[in-house]
């Protein structure tokens, strides 16, 4: 990343994976750090199903219900395949809805 307290963000430095003495310098106003992919469920081992890359389950597809019934999943957890900020909001919030229609459904109003 380059730049300096004055400007802040004005650039990144990328390295060739290829032949790393090869380098180009693009021009940019920030960035985002990603820390990892992985969703961190280790917790809920054995609790509730996960699939083979570690991702919580969805029970019905395009649903936030899991195998545990009254339990949720949305973002980054449950999604292997967008993995992005705006799909895990937008599934955060079919998981809220999901989650009323259970607590109505389960005489909790």
């Amino acid at each position: 990343v380059l730049g300096n307290d004055e400007k802040g963000v004005t650039g990144v430095r990328i390295r060739s994976t290829v032949d790393e003495s090869q380098t180009e310098e693009l021009e940019a106003t920030g960035y985002f750090a990603a820390i990892g992919h992985t969703p961190n469920v280790n917790f809920l081992k054995g609790q509730i199903e996960t699939n083979d890359k570690g991702f919580i389950q969805w029970k019905i597809p395009f649903r936030t219900n899991t195998s545990v019934d009254g339990v949720f999943a949305a973002g980054d957890v449950a999604d292997d395949n967008y993995k992005q900020a705006i799909t895990a909001a937008g599934s955060g919030c079919m998981a809220a809805l999901d989650a009323e229609r259970w607590l109505v459904s389960n005489g909790y109003e």
